[in-house]
Formats: structure tokens, sequence, C-alpha cells
């Protein structure tokens, strides 16, 4: 198992809007291809960021998916309309030790 750390970076007080429309239009597409751990907002660090935790098989699982999705005619159309709240993006990967509860 992998864990995906996706951070996303939004315009000052964006955040709340930025979810209101991911949560509307994109999650059910995006979750036929990743399954949400979870999904968070940022109080301290790097403010008016959205951080969300997807977890896949493996490297080779999250690519195919990630593939996938990209070619998904509804994602293609739900992404250009999350663009004008990015800052910056980020991506992290995570792979749990032996004693982790989500190993």
């Amino acid at each position: 198992m992998i864990y995906e750390q996706r951070t996303y970076r939004v315009g000052a007080g964006k955040a709340p809007e930025f979810l209101k429309l991911y949560e509307a239009e994109g999650l059910e597409i995006i979750t036929k291809y990743a399954t949400l751990i979870g999904c968070w907002t940022t109080e301290s660090g790097p403010l008016n960021s959205v951080v969300f935790l997807w977890a896949y098989d493996d490297f080779g699982h999250r690519s195919a998916q990630r593939a996938k999705l990209a070619a998904d005619d509804a994602w293609q159309a739900f992404v250009p309309k999350l663009l004008p709240y990015l800052v910056h993006q980020e991506s992290v990967f995570l792979t749990p030790a032996a004693f982790s509860p989500h190993a």
C-alpha cells in the first residue's frame, strides 16, 4: 500500500469555494480511481492549503489509475474549473512503516 499526499495551495480565502466545487463535481469522478483516506485544510504552515490523502496498492496501481482518470471525459471537463483556484500543487508519496495502523 502507498499513500499520495496531494496538497493544493489556493488563493487566500478560496478554500471553502474550492472544497465545495471539488465535493460537488470532482469527488465522485476521482473516487472511481483512488481511495480517499481523508481531506484537510491547514491551520498552520502554508495557509490556504487543502491536503488530500489517497491510497493505492502500489506505484503501478497508482500509475494505471491516474492514467484512467486522465482519460475520463468527466474529469477532463472538471479540471479546468479547478485551475483558477490553484496557486501551487505538490504531491508526496508515503509508504507506511510495518507497524503503521494503515500498513
